[in-house]
């Protein structure tokens, strides 16, 4: 999911029998590159006995690679093909990728090496450049949420668009996140039918109420309430930065409404049926604060938040320029 650019390449490289003999699968974690890897290994014909998987982390010195340049020289049990998965390939030392190099330039033609990183700047050039090199991308939050709602299904469990919204937001680009908050919020679950309040307690996410209590403190400009909403969050010990990306979305929500930017239905849909209702009275206001500028502004303090010594800070000077206003 939400790798297209990849699937469709390589897709076509197995029906038109043109395999690579390495190839170089470079993206955050969680994206899906073991994974694309194995389904790959698959593809081609790999049988299980034949499949070699190797954690660099845990096997990254020159003794490593000689067992691997090794075993290459043997031919595959049953299967076309024998396939190295080399995961998080970055670690191995300078001594292994010297030795591993040799055995990409003149590999077998029954061997595919697949090398998977986090870090790809760490690799040697002559490495990346004995390998065809697909870039991961972060699953965008539409990629996450659709995809929590299927295992969701899957699972025999339903919640709504906004808890799903909720946890991908909480997952930050991550397949494997995704599905291990979801995995908690379903055994925390007493029925199959999951609410936000119940996600929301899981993953120790700023409540609904809190959010929009601080959204309209903005929007009236009031100072005071606004503080009060803050410092609930930080009381219960919860991310500044989450609660103020909850915040932004939804302030982001108001403002297309106001716009009419055509997003009704779609918004309607990723909102419960109270923050709509919450979200429409901001856009009609004429005395909200709610614009481009307030975003700009939000969106500045959003990045000075991970460099800020208290976190709640550039949020309540935010606030204090605000009430001058």
């Amino acid at each position: 999911m939400g790798q297209d650019h990849i699937v469709k390449i390589l897709e076509g490289a197995v029906k038109l029998k043109r395999i690579s003999h390495a190839y170089l699968f470079t993206g955050s974690k969680g994206t899906g590159k073991t994974s694309i890897a194995r389904i790959l290994a698959e593809e081609v014909g790999c049988l299980p006995e034949d499949l070699y998987e190797i954690d660099a982390a845990s096997n990254r010195g020159i003794d490593d690679i000689r067992e691997i340049k090794e075993s290459v020289t043997a031919a595959p049990f049953r299967s076309p093909f024998k396939v190295y998965i080399v995961d998080e390939v970055h670690m191995l030392t300078k001594e292994a990728f010297n030795a591993l190099l040799k055995t990409l330039e003149e590999p077998p033609s029954y061997v595919i090496f697949i090398l998977a990183t986090t870090e790809p700047e760490k690799l040697p050039d002559t490495v990346i450049s004995r390998c065809q090199v697909f870039d991961f991308k972060k699953p965008s939050q539409l990629v996450l949420r659709d995809m929590i709602l299927k295992v969701a299904k899957k699972e025999g469990y339903s919640l709504d668009v906004s808890t799903a919204d909720l946890i991908a937001m909480f997952s930050e680009g991550s397949f494997r996140d995704a599905q291990g908050i979801l995995q908690k919020i379903l055994s925390f679950s007493e029925d199959k039918k999951i609410s936000k309040e119940e996600a929301e307690m899981v993953i120790a996410a700023p409540k609904g109420q809190l959010v929009n209590d601080f959204i309209r403190a903005w929007s009236e400009k009031d100072l005071e309430k606004g503080i009060l909403a803050l410092n609930q969050t930080v009381e219960k010990n919860l991310d500044t930065k989450v609660f103020l990306k909850l915040v932004l979305q939804k302030m982001r929500f108001a403002l297309l409404l106001r716009l009419k930017a055509g997003m009704e239905e779609e918004i309607k849909k990723e909102s419960s049926p109270e923050d709509f209702k919450f979200l429409e009275e901001l856009a009609v206001s004429k005395e909200s604060n709610i614009n481009s500028a307030s975003l700009l502004e939000l969106l500045t303090v959003y990045e000075d938040i991970q460099h800020s010594y208290i976190p709640q800070l550039p949020l309540e000077l935010a606030l204090a320029k605000l009430a001058k206003k």
